[in-house]
């Protein structure tokens, strides 16, 4: 990133062709393109080959840095300006002070946001320009050097320099005093200002922008070579408020979407089965009466007692939901968005069909009885939907559905401070596993899963936890189907995406479920 401040050349030596001022000011807030702005002490580097630039324009160099001062305050250099006419245009408008700014031109490597202005803290110097209006207003030009003449008499005293160290009309001017050491050695320097990019902000002269002025503005550069006419048409240039139709809006290809995933917790607390091949409704033999044996004496006749069993049915739901678009919305719009309307009907549906489990869980669960959630109200709860669980289905529950106001909630159950149901290693009393960064976990050994579709109006009230035991539910389900026509007449598009579903209650007594006080 570059950016551009401009500052105030303080001394113009026109004899000598050298101009000198601070170019930068540490922790002097001016303001940018972006707004305030400020550097750090010691946060510029500098190399060599710096170019003087008129108005930050890299097909107008005026001469090259040959000495900087750097100080507790600020960066004071001097330049060299070379023997062309615009080199001499710039002495006389900084002699006057029709062009008596320094504009810094430094890519910005490190900075951080302090209260709202930009602090630069390490930045490499490209280039230094001369410019109109300074955004700095407290540096402005305090010294001008004495007439050419006068330079002329002082120096017929001192010993003519050799023909050698003349630079010739139009030669880049070298460097006649030695760098302070705040200067590195030049690396690569022609090479570092061709590649440089164009900067991504920076501080142009106060101009008021209209499109009246901008229009006379372009007409007086173009047709009269008017230069000040051109600097504006420059300066309007580099603003987007006035380029805002060359400037595109991308849309990235990533989705924000808060309002639906892909998890099914109420699904993963279960059992899943295949879905038979063919009609609407299946049934599950499921044994009524089961054998019995008693102690007999010898002789005795043994008793006949018989298996009996009857048919659990279960009905095969569909679940379905369709868009209807437009033709030119699919050919003309981004390729990803097929692909994205299909993901979200796949989210939509996986919904319906978790809503249906949870709603099968909490017709066919136990009713445990008014609870109050606290640490004794918890614990009790558990203890008894094992023992509920269990003497239904003579098996133990191994998960609870919990909502999320519910999660929070054990999450904040506390014994004198030290939380009960988290993740704190070494707690005697730790009596589970849950924080903040995953929605499952362990509660009193019950694996936890939180579900949003089981929150209701009351999200912490009657059916917020439900302990399972898998087996006595079954889901059975199908592939997803994707039906797709075209409707000629119109031109639109509709998209069906369903599938098929079916949840078994084996065990109704399987389920248990928190009712509050």
């Amino acid at each position: 990133m570059k950016i551009k401040v401009p500052m105030t050349i303080t001394f113009a030596d026109v004899a000598k062709r050298q101009l000198t001022g601070r170019i930068v000011a540490w922790e002097e807030q001016g303001n940018t393109s972006v707004g305030p702005t400020i550097f750090a002490k010691d946060s510029i580097k500098m190399q060599g080959g710096i170019k003087l630039l008129l108005e930050h324009d890299r097909t107008r160099p005026i001469g090259k840095l040959i000495d900087a001062k750097v100080s507790d305050s600020d960066i004071v250099a001097t330049f060299q300006l070379a023997k062309t006419f615009a080199a001499d245009d710039a002495l006389e408008e900084a002699a006057t002070g029709l062009r008596d700014g320094f504009s810094v031109g430094a890519m910005i490597n490190e900075w951080s946001n302090d209260n709202g202005r930009m602090r630069i803290t390490e930045a490499e110097l490209v280039e230094v320009s001369l410019v109109t209006d300074p955004a700095i207003d407290s540096a402005r030009v305090s010294e001008v050097a004495a007439s050419e003449a006068e330079e002329e008499k002082k120096e017929d005293s001192a010993p003519a320099p050799a023909d050698e160290d003349k630079p010739t009309e139009g030669e880049q001017v070298s460097d006649t005093t030695a760098p302070a050491p705040a200067v590195e050695e030049a690396v690569e320097a022609a090479k570092v200002e061709a590649a440089a990019p164009k900067p991504a902000f920076y501080t142009a002269p106060r101009y008021e922008f209209t499109k009246a002025k901008y229009l006379e503005a372009s007409v007086r550069a173009k047709v009269l070579g008017d230069d000040a006419a051109r600097q504006y048409v420059l300066a309007a240039d580099d603003t987007t408020s006035n380029n805002a139709g060359l400037i595109p809006t991308r849309q990235l290809t990533e989705v924000i979407n808060p309002l639906s995933n892909s998890v099914r917790p109420a699904l993963d607390s279960i059992s899943t089965g295949v879905l038979p091949d063919a009609g609407m409704s299946f049934e599950i033999p499921k044994i009524t009466a089961v054998p019995t044996a008693e102690d007999e004496n010898e002789g005795d006749a043994i008793v006949e007692t018989g298996m009996t069993n009857s048919f659990v049915t279960v009905n095969v739901n569909k679940y379905a939901g369709g868009q209807t678009f437009s033709v030119e919305l699919l050919d003309r719009s981004s390729p990803v968005f097929f692909d994205i309307l299909v993901d979200e009907m796949e989210k939509a549906y996986l919904k319906a069909t978790e809503v249906a489990i949870i709603a099968g869980l909490v017709a066919g669960g136990t009713d445990g009885g008014n609870r109050t959630l606290d640490a004794d109200g918890v614990n009790a709860f558990v203890a008894d939907g094992a023992v509920s669980i269990y003497g239904a289905t003579l098996a133990t529950p191994s998960n609870i559905l919990v909502t999320p106001a519910q999660w929070g909630n054990l999450m904040k159950i506390d014994d004198n401070g030290r939380p009960i149901y988290n993740s704190l290693i070494g707690n005697s009393n730790q009596g589970g596993n849950l924080n903040a960064t995953s929605v499952t976990g362990n509660l009193l050994g019950l694996n936890l899963r939180v579900s949003t579709n089981l929150a209701t109006a009351d999200t912490d009230g009657d059916n917020s936890l439900i302990i399972i035991n898998p087996a006595s539910y079954t889901w059975y389900e199908s592939s997803r189907f994707r039906l797709q026509t075209n409707v000629a007449l119109n031109g639109q598009i509709e998209v069906a995406y369903y599938g098929y579903g079916a949840l078994a209650t084996k065990v109704g007594a399987g389920a248990y479920r928190w009712m509050i006080a």
